[in-house]
């Protein structure tokens, strides 16, 4: 059988960024449901470093990487909605897009349209369809309607700047909190209604005054730790707190009760893989955030390129929260 090499980022065990090591790989044909795909760009997300971290456990050792564009160069028994030679683009489990090529599951796997620059092919895929998921299927048991407001924390982020554009579009007041005056400017740019730097504001006394202490149906918050509690003095009664990542670490564990002292509020901890669990919806989705940047709602900003041989800065620069917008590692 063929045999095809190229460079990849591996780590043999959880920790630090010293983990991070530049390996040689070796990949075969794509197995029945499968592609091999060579890369032209890949995504960075913060769900790199809880792995590597190993907030999110997996078997060692781990190739890392959510997201990537690239070329089909192969596909293998069963999958046809792919070819050789297509440009396409993904979100997906398991991990290992940190690399020149691989064999990967087809199913997650889309065709990128023309339109779309592989760079940003690349920086867009988990980042927009989580924007997708949460603004369009995780909603409040109220709805939302065009003129409510949102609460969407780390709005300069990657996630962040494309749920702004998005929840604009979309007619939506979105109320975007980061850690920096300059980071608030940069979300408010992107189409956030208010900003409120949370590192000198109390976000929560902030937004009962923007909402003329009515409260919010949802908020949106990524941040974890830091965030939660405040998050939930934010919400009005029957109000959603949807939690879909914890950059300051995991929420502490909490009493049930607090939810009704509180106004009867829903708690969700949502995660993209489980929106994307099937071919259908993931093209569904996908079809909706290619729509949504070709025509022009949704931009996508690169703001770092490091070269794949730079993870380990790249990475640095990630948890030191130096970095906007999208991030991608350059091949």
């Amino acid at each position: 059988m063929a045999q095809y090499t190229g460079k990849a980022v591996r780590i043999d065990q959880h920790g630090g960024v010293d983990e991070l090591k530049i390996v040689q790989t070796t990949v075969g044909e794509p197995g029945p449901g499968e592609i091999r795909i060579r890369h032209k760009a890949v995504g960075l997300n913060f769900i790199d470093v809880y792995q590597r971290t190993g907030l999110y456990q997996f078997p060692m050792p781990l190739h890392l990487g959510m997201e990537g564009s690239g070329i089909v160069e192969a596909v293998g028994e069963g999958v046809t909605h792919l070819k050789a030679g297509d440009r396409a683009a993904y979100a997906s489990n398991p991990p290992g897009s940190y690399s020149e090529l691989r064999v990967m599951p087809a199913r997650n796997v889309c065709k990128l349209p023309d339109a779309i620059s592989f760079e940003t092919g690349a920086a867009m895929m988990l980042k927009g369809l989580t924007a997708q998921y949460l603004l369009r299927r995780v909603k409040p048991v109220e709805g939302l309607e065009p003129g409510d407001f949102v609460l969407f924390h780390a709005a300069a982020g990657g996630v962040g700047l494309i749920a702004c554009q998005w929840a604009r579009a979309l007619g939506l007041q979105l109320i975007g909190t980061a850690g920096s005056d300059a980071k608030c400017a940069l979300a408010k740019e992107n189409g956030a209604a208010h900003v409120i730097n949370y590192s000198t504001e109390d976000f929560a006394a902030r937004v009962k005054e923007i909402t003329g202490g009515k409260g919010l149906k949802v908020v949106y918050d990524s941040v974890g730790k830091d965030t939660w509690e405040k998050s939930l003095d934010c919400l009005r009664p029957f109000g959603l707190m949807a939690s879909f990542g914890a950059a300051s670490g995991p929420v502490p564990p909490f009493p049930p009760g607090l939810l009704a002292s509180k106004g009867s509020i829903y708690v969700t901890r949502q995660t993209l893989f489980t929106h994307i669990a099937t071919r259908e919806v993931n093209q569904l989705m996908a079809d909706e955030l290619f729509d949504v940047v070709t025509s022009g709602k949704v931009n996508i900003r690169i703001d770092q390129r490091y070269p794949l041989e730079n993870v380990k800065q790249a990475h640095i620069d990630l948890e030191a929260r130096k970095t906007t917008g999208c991030t991608i590692l350059t091949l």
